[in-house]
């Protein structure tokens, strides 16, 4: 494995009391007395991708899915991508259910919803709370006459409220996709206009870093830009009156839902493949595409992820940083089905104090702490030390996805954290809202490796060729149908927008765009995407092997490296982001060149390094490096309204350090 390698031990090894007590020992425990000869995880990975019509079924009984699976679990596995203009595989083809049904199916008093944001915890809601408020919700939606494949959108922040609308119209059939509200007007229309809602709804701002930015003005511009937009309904959050003035027609929260009060619970019963969310790619390269998830396969991959990988019981509480725009939103409010509380988070992660977060899951007691690659180097760099400033005794797993998780984060965490933890560097993506690698919390944690692959992922790294290897870098794959592939995408009839997206790499077989290594321990190791990957004089580089070197400098707070097209060849160049009042002299650039060559190699080390302000990157909070590597090519980025701060790309433009 080249790059960061890992230790001779693991940092982590699971208590036999912890393997026993835990939701997938039951499961294997119920595989074996089925007939299945699965001894251990591997074992059963390879029987869930070999077996899938059997697999996918046990997965439903295992986690008690409400529903009616049908009389077969699959139909046309022998086919991946979709022909054209025939759907490609599909799962559970008579099955019914509903997805709110599911999420609502736990009664009580019990905690359901804990919302906090930068001014601390903010309210509570029961389950029966919750259950009653979506009652109301989908009655007022009915009553607009909403119904089964109506679109739904929702511009808001994460609130109890956008969990609430979301079950609200997955409840009658109607699809549901959202926008953070930090989107501008624009990107919001790439996005909205072409799905044509019918119910936008949204609120009246947002806090973040300590400022309250009003979001009505952009509501106004939605709604005048989409005239298929029958109601506009905003729930308030920072004021309790908004100004609903030049919106007309708009209702507040309250009064869209105050005639439906004591409504009673109703789930239509659905297709299995029945739409339930749309989402949407980065959308920095065109116009994103939108992924029309099916409800069934969705709910079914998220309860073996959360049940099987994250060991979820009713008795926990879960934690994600992460935006309403982000698929692990749709990932953690998949919880509620497995009677977990799910703890929501309005604001920046660092605000008002780097260890803000961590305050949080201290006083939430939360079990699962879900973040980002990102949020844990930021941690460190700022000197957070968990470990021994918070009492963290309820935490029992940290989440990680949304980029590699470098080794140096891995001994940031059993070091400042806590020692006794499941670490899980997961990943996957919006387009299968969903995990390729997750945690396996029967197994041991690698310095530098998610852990494992998925259940029932057929996943596997890919040479040039098209052969599966071992042990190098390459293309990573899935060779086989999996439920939460995509039921289509919006406005493709001939599906051929979705078999252009995963399927021309290698025929039939979905390309992810990771460039990843499976590791001797079955785990996985990703360099970053296959797009961006660097290939100076013929060396295949993946970004986040000098990520990894580069961001264990104190000095340097975050960077982002493209490949400049030089010389009938391309070279490495690497931006820096520096801690404020340090500058770029040759003493640091001698360090950092240093520093990858000594724990990387030579090949990496960047021919150009240069200092920048400020690095471009997606509301979901991923740097974009095809949009930089753009740019510095004097080509211009389409859909820069996708990105967080588009302003920042103008750093890059016309550097003179990069004329020679």
């Amino acid at each position: 494995m080249t790059g960061e390698g890992t230790s001779d031990v693991p940092l982590w090894v699971p208590s036999p009391e912890r393997v026993a007590r835990a939701n997938l020992t039951r499961f294997l425990d119920t595989v074996r007395a089925d007939g299945i000869a699965a001894p251990d995880y591997d074992a059963l990975w390879r029987w869930s991708v070999e077996d899938p019509a059997a697999f996918w079924p046990a997965v439903w009984r295992f986690t008690g899915m409400i529903g009616d699976p049908g009389e077969e679990a699959v139909a046309g596995l022998d086919r991946m991508a979709p022909p054209d203009p025939v759907v490609g595989p599909r799962w559970f083809p008579t099955g019914r259910l509903n997805f709110a049904e599911n999420l609502l199916r736990h009664r009580g008093d019990a905690t359901a919803i804990s919302f906090s944001n930068e001014s601390g915890h903010q309210r509570t809601l029961s389950r029966d709370r919750l259950r009653a408020d979506v009652a109301a919700f989908a009655a007022a939606l009915r009553e607009a006459g909403i119904g089964a494949g109506d679109r739904v959108a929702g511009f808001l922040p994460n609130l109890p409220e956008t969990v609430i609308a979301m079950l609200a119209a997955a409840s009658l059939g109607a699809v549901w996709s959202s926008c953070s509200p930090d989107f501008g007007t624009p990107g919001v229309l790439d996005r909205f206009g072409q799905i044509r809602p019918r119910i936008l709804v949204a609120a009246d701002g947002y806090h973040y870093a300590g400022k309250r930015i009003d979001c009505l003005q952009r509501i106004r511009e939605i709604r005048a830009a989409m005239p298929g937009i029958e109601q506009v309904v905003v729930t308030p959050y920072l004021g309790p009156e908004p100004d609903l003035a030049g919106s007309p027609g708009a209702l507040t929260w309250t009064e869209f839902t105050a005639p439906h009060q004591g409504a009673a619970p109703a789930f239509a019963q659905l297709p299995f493949d029945h739409p339930l969310y749309i989402m949407y790619s980065s959308g920095t390269t065109g116009l994103p595409k939108c992924m029309v998830h099916g409800a069934g396969g969705t709910l079914l991959q998220h309860l073996k992820e959360l049940i099987l990988h994250t060991d979820l019981t009713p008795a926990d509480r879960i934690f994600y940083f992460t935006t309403c725009g982000w698929m692990m939103w749709n990932w953690l409010v998949s919880s509620l089905a497995v009677g977990a509380g799910v703890v929501l988070y309005d604001g920046a992660p660092l605000y008002p104090r780097p260890d803000s977060l961590w305050e949080m899951a201290e006083r939430e007691r939360v079990t699962v702490f879900g973040t980002s690659a990102r949020f844990l180097a930021a941690s460190e760099k700022e000197g957070v030390r968990p470990a021994g400033d918070r009492s963290l005794g309820a935490l029992r797993a940290i989440l990680s996805t949304g980029s590699p998780l470098a080794g140096h984060s891995y001994d940031y965490v059993y070091t400042h954290v806590k020692p006794d933890v499941h670490l899980a560097s997961i990943s996957g993506g919006t387009d299968i809202i969903s995990c390729f690698a997750l945690g396996n919390p029967i197994g041991p944690v690698w310095r530098g490796e998610l852990q494992t692959r998925g259940l029932g992922m057929a996943v596997h790294v890919f040479d040039g060729g098209g052969t599966a290897v071992a042990g190098e870098p390459g293309e990573l794959v899935c060779a086989r149908p999996f439920p939460s592939m995509p039921v289509a995408f919006w406005a493709d009839p001939d599906a051929s927008r979705y078999r252009a997206a995963y399927f021309e790499r290698f025929p039939d077989v979905w390309t992810h765009g990771d460039w990843a290594e499976l590791t001797e321990h079955n785990g996985l190791v990703i360099y970053g995407r296959s797009d961006a990957t660097l290939n100076p004089g013929g060396v295949r580089i993946g970004t986040a092997e000098i990520y990894r070197q580069v961001e264990q400098l104190p000095e340097i707070l975050e960077s982002i490296v493209v490949a400049q097209e030089w010389e009938e060849d391309v070279r490495i160049v690497l931006f820096v982001r520096l801690r404020a009042g340090l500058a770029l002299d040759d003493a640091l650039t001698d360090r950092i060149r240093r520093q990858i060559r000594e724990h990387a190699s030579p090949h990496h080390v960047p021919r150009r390094i240069v200092a920048v302000a400020d690095i471009p990157r997606t509301i979901s909070g991923k740097i974009t490096e095809l949009a930089v590597r753009e740019v510095i090519h004097g080509r211009p980025v389409r859909n820069a309204d996708a990105l967080a701060n588009p302003g920042a790309l103008d750093l890059f433009r016309d550097l003179p350090e990069l004329r020679t």
